[in-house]
């Protein structure tokens, strides 16, 4: 890892780095994503499903279990909207569902007409003889700079040289975390604390095309006390990018929420996608949240594809999202 900036600081080895900013090894042998992404669903297809499974089991589908099933997918943050939907839906045909099976299967058809659409565009663009720009946004806590540091890796093992952007210059733990994956990715870190974050763009950018690089991941700050400082610092940094990046590049502004907090990833939704230009979505943590419910909500209502999940706290855990794998795991079934 080469430090552009601050070449006297040197960060600290991992076994050196406080709790705040460990990062653990990756498995010996990480399993596939289809496999990960069903297991990270556990515990949401527990909560979510196994609850369902529980009300129907023995009795009629009337009303009052219908009005149940409901509750259960707005605890599950599936989102009003789409449980309401549902739920209408099997109040008109619920003569249609005299077994489990009948209701699960009407069940797993509609979160899959919802999530279909965004299949195409669920895989993160890459192309190999172009820049690629990653450009990460999301509140401090929900796993930017993570994320980076797992996508630093995936990249450089796939062959490709990678610079990072170490835009949150006002935390120093991020920009020492990401100095920290850099190391361990094998990824060009620059950094310069407490300097304005599009200097620190601007400066990746160069860096890329100084050194042929073809990808670049950008984090930025996330402090959402002040939107509107927030929104014109994110406006101020596209507006560099997109002065900087050539004609041809891939730029992908991916908007990071943390699966365990609900309600709150999709009010942050909210307040990201006024800045726009969102072109997908990371969603981590999806393996200790029972809130999985929340990959429909992103598509039904924010119209966003989740291009990528965390299932672990391995340097192999962030994993392409397979609706395949999501349902599966969802329903109970391998």
């Amino acid at each position: 890892m080469f430090n552009w900036f601050g070449k006297d600081k040197k960060p600290e080895a991992p076994a050196e780095a406080s709790a705040s900013v460990s990062v653990k090894e990756p498995p010996e042998k990480p399993a596939d994503g289809l496999s990960k992404i069903r297991s990270a669903m556990s515990l949401t297809g527990k909560s979510l499903v196994g609850k369902i499974k529980g009300l129907v089991s023995g009795n009629s589908i009337d009303d009052d279990v219908i009005d149940e099933i409901e509750e259960t997918l707005i605890r599950a943050d599936v989102g009003l909207d789409t449980a309401v939907t549902i739920a209408d839906k099997l109040r008109a045909e619920k003569h249609r569902f005299d077994s489990t099976e009948k209701l699960i299967g009407f069940l797993k058809d509609e979160f899959a007409q919802i999530l279909n659409p965004y299949q195409a565009s669920n895989n993160l663009q890459l192309d190999p003889n172009r820049l690629n720009v990653y450009l990460m946004v999301g509140v401090n806590g929900s796993g930017k700079t993570t994320s980076i540091g797992k996508l630093a890796h995936r990249f450089v093992q796939q062959g490709h040289s990678v610079v990072i952007g170490a835009g949150d210059t006002f935390r120093a733990a991020a920009e020492d975390q990401l100095a920290i994956w850099a190391e361990r990715a094998g990824a060009t870190l620059v950094r310069k604390d407490g300097a304005d974050p599009a200097a620190v763009i601007f400066e990746a950018l160069q860096v890329a095309n100084e050194t042929s690089a073809k990808v670049v991941l950008l984090d930025t700050a996330g402090r959402l006390q002040n939107k509107f400082n927030l929104m014109e610092e994110l406006t101020k940094i596209r507006g560099v990018i997109d002065k900087e990046r050539p004609a041809d590049s891939i730029l992908e502004t991916l908007l990071v929420l943390d699966a365990t907090t609900g309600q709150n990833a999709l009010k942050q939704a909210e307040v990201f996608q006024q800045s726009g230009n969102l072109t997908g979505v990371i969603l981590t943590k999806l393996d200790g949240s029972a809130k999985g419910g929340v990959v429909l909500t992103i598509a039904q209502e924010h119209k966003l594809p989740v291009k990528l999940v965390g299932v672990g706290e391995g340097i192999e855990d962030l994993k392409d999202f397979e609706t395949q794998g999501f349902l599966d795991g969802l329903f109970g079934e391998s």
